[in-house]
């Protein structure tokens, strides 16, 4: 069976495509990618955090590279048959040629979707201005609509997790997102079945991403559903599931001495037969 880029991205349009919702979960190595495979995830997508983590880093300050970030990807890429899109935060530039540029180092990568956000990474101006955040994902969508597959162009509005509470004009720019030509609309924080439901409504046919996995937003993949989410991320939450159980076991080691976080271990053998296959 083929399985070229093409048929990644096209396998990739088709869950978006479909009618139901589908999870997405976010391997942050190869390691982390295979085992979701493993599991029968149908599509796998990057993060930022999980990356910047994993590296000794913080995330959202732009202190992980491009180049660090598409290395990572390539790694989960050449790991999994499954369709991968990358967080490429907010396309590494401020400008919109840098999130074309991106968009075409993402396609080189191996990558079939990939998502654009308008947060600027610096702390006293997280957000770029309105005009300058559609021409960037205008941008985006050029390059992407330029590739000889369909790479599927998440926009990404960051309103809410960066301290501006401002649900009006998280939509005001999905739909402006939107009518630019992205394929998937995104808003991190939305945390009600409210907000949720207002940013299906406004964007729709347009398929909408939530993340699930943070402290807020106590949902279910059918309860997301009913509500018309189309696509479940899970950002850094499994990344941070993993590095709590290692923090937990080693302050075990350290503050007790006892060994007990052993007893709730995968065995190795589980483990070297699942990258081994």
């Amino acid at each position: 069976m083929k399985n070229t880029q093409a048929d990644k991205a096209e396998a990739l349009q088709h869950l978006h495509q479909r009618p139901g919702i589908f999870a997405i979960p976010n391997p942050w190595d190869a390691g982390s990618a295979k085992i979701l495979t493993h599991l029968g995830f149908e599509a796998l997508a990057t993060t930022s955090a999980g990356l910047a983590f994993s590296l000794g880093k913080p995330d959202g300050l732009n202190a992980v590279s491009r180049e660090e970030t598409l290395a990572n990807a390539r790694a989960i890429v050449e790991a999994t048959p499954l369709p991968v899109s990358a967080d490429l935060e907010n396309g590494f530039g401020d400008e919109p040629e840098a999130c074309a540029e991106t968009i075409f180092l993402a396609a080189g990568a191996g990558l079939v979707g990939g998502s654009i956000e308008d947060h600027t990474g610096r702390a006293d101006d997280p957000i770029y201005p309105f005009d300058l955040a559609v021409q960037r994902v205008k941008a985006a969508v050029k390059a992407a609509r330029s590739l000889s597959f369909p790479f599927a162009l998440t926009a990404r509005a960051e309103n809410l997790i960066y301290g501006r509470a401002d649900l009006q004009d998280t939509i005001r720019r999905l739909v402006a997102f939107a009518e630019a030509g992205a394929d998937v609309l995104f808003a991190p924080g939305l945390t009600t079945a409210e907000e949720i439901s207002a940013v299906v409504r406004a964007v729709a046919p347009k398929p909408v991403n939530v993340v699930m996995g943070l402290s807020k937003g106590d949902f279910t993949l059918d309860g997301l559903a009913a509500l018309g989410v189309r696509r479940v991320s899970l950002g850094s939450s499994l990344a941070r599931a993993a590095y709590g159980h290692f923090l937990r076991a080693a302050e075990e080691i350290h503050q007790q001495g006892s060994f007990t976080f052993s007893k709730t271990g995968v065995p190795y053998a589980e483990f070297n037969k699942l990258f081994g296959s």
